[in-house]
């Protein structure tokens, strides 16, 4: 078997019985497929589809797994590319689809949940242009009687010693540079006064360095 070039496209390729085979669709639930949330609420279980090789035909659905068995919520088809889904089929009640309108989308909402709805959703696609290839993807559902509040008491108390601590150094560096510069202001000026005057005594003391005035003698009577 011998792949001569490499064929560049987003998610797939592999090398197969001597050619290239495009594996492009994808069925995306999102970064975090996994969601939380009350009991009696309504959710939206987030689905997209992308193809490198483009589709033709597409099938998909969405299914629950209901304690081993695969229910079917919906399914519909999408003719081609940029066209929206049709002959949508819902087969289960407070379930509603909601995609179309953006592209590529697929989503369901699922109207007042309960503990029962907790569990796996599948969001399935097959596109007749990779030969019959199945693609899916996972989304998880907990469902709770009511959502826990964390307590970041603790956090907020130790990021606030650790900020105070941080400013009364900083406050602390800043007094201490400005008494330095203060006494270093004061010490000079004192040595400026202290020359001023050791001059002044020379001069009034007739000392080395200074003249004395001469007084004439006086004359006798």
């Amino acid at each position: 078997m011998f792949c001569p070039v490499e064929i560049v496209c987003q998610h797939v390729l592999s090398c197969k019985d001597g050619g290239w085979s495009a594996q492009g669709l994808e069925m995306l639930v999102g970064k975090i497929p996994y969601l939380q949330a009350v009991n009696g609420s309504t959710v939206m279980l987030p689905c997209t589809y992308a193809s490198c090789i483009g589709i033709r035909n597409l099938y998909f659905n969405w299914q629950f797994n209901d304690n081993g068995t695969m229910v079917k919520l919906v399914d519909a088809s999408v003719r081609k590319d940029g066209m929206e889904p049709s002959m949508v089929e819902v087969y289960r009640e407070r379930v509603e689809f909601i995609g179309g309108g953006i592209k590529n989308n697929v989503s369901i909402l699922l109207w007042n949940i309960t503990f029962e709805d907790a569990g796996l959703y599948t969001c399935f696609g097959r596109n007749p242009k990779e030969k019959g290839r199945n693609h899916s993807g996972i989304f998880t559902l907990d469902v709770v009687p009511e959502l826990i509040v964390v307590d970041n008491t603790l956090a907020i108390l130790i990021a606030s010693a650790v900020g105070g601590s941080i400013a009364a150094l900083m406050g602390f560096m800043l007094v201490k540079n400005f008494t330095i510069f203060v006494l270093a202001k004061i010490e000079e000026k004192n040595k400026e006064c202290l020359v001023s005057s050791s001059g002044i005594d020379n001069t009034e003391n007739g000392l080395s360095g200074s003249k004395a005035e001469s007084k004439p003698t006086p004359k006798k009577k």
